[in-house]
């Protein structure tokens, strides 16, 4: 069993991803800047910032590192961005590493969200490559980073709870679902444990929305 690194584990995917773990025996450091509910002895919880590098535990020989806090609203650069580049930079270059990766969001990719949302979304897609380029040469490591869609979380809960929202969603959505938070966490888990081969990719999760969309218009054509 691994020793696994994951920040943002007081609710969200973080949460889900931490108990996956957990469940299959690993031990888990988490970091949020909020206490945990989580009640496992093989559980450690550390409340930090992670846009503040002076305040992130000393954490020896993490070997699965998944960067997962962010926020959005305020202060989207400095957490997203620089805070998941704290957390790599400090965490995931050592002797043990295994795999990291870092959630970005499918933002990254077509900007149709807040735009510094987007931005710091965006930023993070270049710098996985880059952290995947530097642990490949050093330490045979695999990162990369993952993007998701609609996932079915609190956050959301202004557009899921609305009728009018939800149906304009699932109109763009080829499957006309989005992920569950466990599906969110076996995504995280097949990324970093049982993927050995992929390095400096990002994996798009997002229902089809992006690339099946189809706007080709002719008669009887998707039918």
């Amino acid at each position: 069993m691994s020793l696994v690194l994951i920040t943002g584990t007081s609710s969200g995917i973080g949460l889900a991803a931490a108990k996956k773990f957990l469940s299959l025996g690993h031990e888990v450091h988490g970091i949020d800047i909020k206490p945990s509910a989580i009640n496992d002895e093989k559980y450690h919880h550390h409340i930090a910032d992670v846009s503040n590098k002076d305040s992130l535990p000393d954490i020896p020989g993490v070997e699965i590192l998944f960067s997962n806090a962010g926020v959005q609203g305020k202060d989207e650069i400095k957490t997203n961005l620089v805070g998941s580049m704290n957390v790599v930079e400090k965490y995931a270059f050592n002797d043990k590493i295994k795999a990291v990766l870092i959630n970005a969001s499918s933002s990254a990719h077509t900007g149709f969200e807040f735009a510094e949302y987007s931005a710091s979304k965006a930023g993070l897609l270049g710098y996985s490559k880059n952290v995947a380029w530097r642990l490949a040469k050093e330490y045979k490591a695999v990162c990369n980073s993952i993007s998701f869609g609609g996932v079915l979380t609190s956050l959301n809960d202004a557009v899921m709870n609305d009728e009018a929202s939800w149906k304009a969603i699932m109109d763009v959505t080829p499957l006309k679902k989005w992920v569950s938070l466990e599906e969110a966490a076996e995504w995280v888990y097949f990324l970093t444990v049982i993927n050995k081969s992929c390095s400096g990719q990002d994996v798009l999760i997002d229902n089809g929305e992006k690339d099946l969309n189809c706007t080709f218009v002719w008669p009887n054509f998707g039918k």
